[in-house]
């Protein structure tokens, strides 16, 4: 099934995942079917264990997701790209979206897309980085309150997509790729 734009309230924004993704719509969880010679996915935890159940474990995936986000972005500006989901079509009101963390972020909407099986709704902001700044979303991405997240740099060539259990993330070449698995090898699923 394929994607078709009903809105688009950030044109230059959608002109950049374009010339960086042509043909695939900013759709977190598809994104690692794009281009696998791209595409590594990490673990949050130990042993592939998919969700913390103590403080130690919440610590251990948040500091995976930052060391990982530090790689891949350092010091960068990033979008922070969140999604919600409806059957019609509509947000009625932005402000009783049902994500609060994205909303504490500033985002604003970017693109409404739209397939047989409903809407999603892309919701982005640009962040100035600083340490641990993303932890309240990343948290809520761990415990599964919210999903289809993208982080991105500025010019949308690199993409990480936190998960509930990991990340994938999506680079620019597959050398990009491949030093970043073996930086991380640990983090890697086993297989």
């Amino acid at each position: 099934m394929t994607w078709r734009v009903v809105a688009d309230a950030w044109p230059e924004l959608t002109a950049r995942w374009r010339a960086n993704w042509p043909g695939c719509a900013p759709v977190a969880h598809e994104l690692k079917h794009y281009d696998a010679a791209r595409w590594v996915r990490f673990h949050s935890l130990p042993n592939a264990k998919r969700h913390a159940d103590t403080p130690a474990e919440y610590d251990i995936l948040l500091n995976r997701h930052n060391t990982v986000l530090t790689t891949l972005f350092a010091d960068e500006d990033l979008y922070v790209v969140t999604a919600t989901h409806t059957s019609d079509g509509e947000i009625t009101d932005l402000f009783t979206h049902p994500e609060p963390v994205t909303l504490n972020l500033g985002a604003r909407p970017w693109l409404t897309l739209t397939r047989d099986d409903g809407y999603s709704h892309l919701l982005a902001t640009r962040r100035r980085p600083r340490p641990r700044g993303l932890d309240p979303l990343l948290r809520a991405v761990a415990d599964a309150v919210l999903r289809d997240v993208l982080i991105t740099d500025l010019r949308m060539r690199r993409i990480y997509h936190p998960y509930d259990g990991g990340a994938d993330c999506i680079l620019e070449n597959t050398e990009a790729r491949r030093l970043l698995e073996t930086v991380h090898a640990d983090w890697l699923p086993a297989g």
